[in-house]
Order: structure tokens, then sequence, then C-alpha cells
């Protein structure tokens, strides 16, 4: 499949998500604000293929990553019934899928980034290439943070369902502690395939 295939499929995909995932959110604000990412970065894919075709691995990334802020976005984190059921499973004392949010914010970035960093940046894979990667990815994480707190400060209580901290005071650092496992777990597993497909481009 080309690129731009890929990107029409991703579009496809994230509409239907976006119509069954709105139609009745727990609650609607917090909807917006968590489908909000795809929302800008649709737009975004759209006017940049032409000069900036992204690799189908990173395409593949956005998409599923696209999917999870939606059914997020649909229960609110802290609601989503997968996590109640791996919180069940593994006896856990929350609900996971706010981790796996956070997991993803990270997993997925790295390769945008990583990609963004040789193709426009002209760095060459490598160890500096990598602290860059994960260094950018905190400070997504720590930024995606900044904006909760300032929901938070906004909204006052209307903001829990946004936060999803589910009474953990260290939930701030878990956050970014996924994000950048997400991002080291990203780089070990799919550099090889990305460098690959980066030069096919």
């Amino acid at each position: 499949m080309t690129n731009h295939r890929m990107l029409l499929a991703l579009t496809l995909v994230w509409l239907a998500g976006l119509a069954v995932s709105g139609w009745q959110p727990f609650d609607r604000a917090t909807w917006v604000m968590e489908v909000a990412p795809a929302l800008i970065a649709l737009p975004l894919l759209w006017v940049t293929a032409g000069r900036f075709p992204f690799t189908r691995l990173a395409l593949a990334l956005i998409a599923v990553h696209g999917l999870v802020l939606m059914l997020g976005g649909t229960y609110t984190y802290a609601r989503v019934p997968i996590g109640f059921a791996a919180q069940d499973l593994l006896g856990l004392a929350r609900n996971p899928y706010d981790r796996l949010g956070h997991f993803m914010q990270g997993f997925v970035p790295a390769i945008v980034l990583r990609e963004l960093l040789i193709r426009l940046g002209g760095l060459r894979p490598g160890k500096l290439l990598m602290v860059l990667v994960l260094a950018c990815c905190l400070a997504v994480s720590a930024t995606y943070e900044l904006i909760e707190f300032g929901a938070a400060q906004t909204m006052g209580q209307g903001a829990e369902a946004f936060l999803g901290t589910q009474g953990d005071m260290w939930d701030t650092q878990w956050d970014m502690l996924m994000c950048l496992i997400g991002a080291a777990c990203a780089l070990v597993l799919l550099t090889r395939v990305h460098d690959q497909q980066i030069g096919a481009l």
C-alpha cells in the first residue's frame, strides 16, 4: 500500500472512529480535549503529504494512536471497559487504560520525531539521535501534563474526567515515566524497520 493510500485509509478509519466515539461520550468537553490531537494531526498530515510523506510505519502508528485517543475520549480514560477487564484480570488498584495512553504518547511520537530529525534535521541514526528523541518525547509529555494542569485550574472539579488521576498523587510522574518507557520500546523494537522505510523514500 502506498503512503497516500495509507493516509486515505487512516482518514476514513479516523472519521468513523470520531463518529462512533463522539456519538454519546461520557462527557462532551472531555471528549473534545481527548480527541483534539487527532483533529489537529489529520489536516496537518494532508497539508504536508505532498512535500513530506511519512513512512508507512509512522502512519500506521499514528492511526493506532488516534484510535486509542478516541476510545479514551468516549468513556474517559478512567472508565474504559477494556481497562476494567485488565484491572480485574491483573488485580490492579486502578483502571490501567490511562497508562496505556501515556505509553502510546511516547511510543508513537518517538518514531514520528525520529523521522523528522533524520529527514529534516539531517541527523544520522545513532546514540545522539536516540537521546534527542527520548528528550523530545519527555518534553511532549511534560507539555501535556502542563495542559492538564491548566485545564484543572480553569475547569476546577470538572477537569477530573480529563485528568484521570483516579486518586493517585503520583499520576503525573507515572504518566511521564510511561511515556519514556513507550519511547524507549519504540526505538528498541522499530529502529531497524524504520531505517529501511526511510531509506526506501
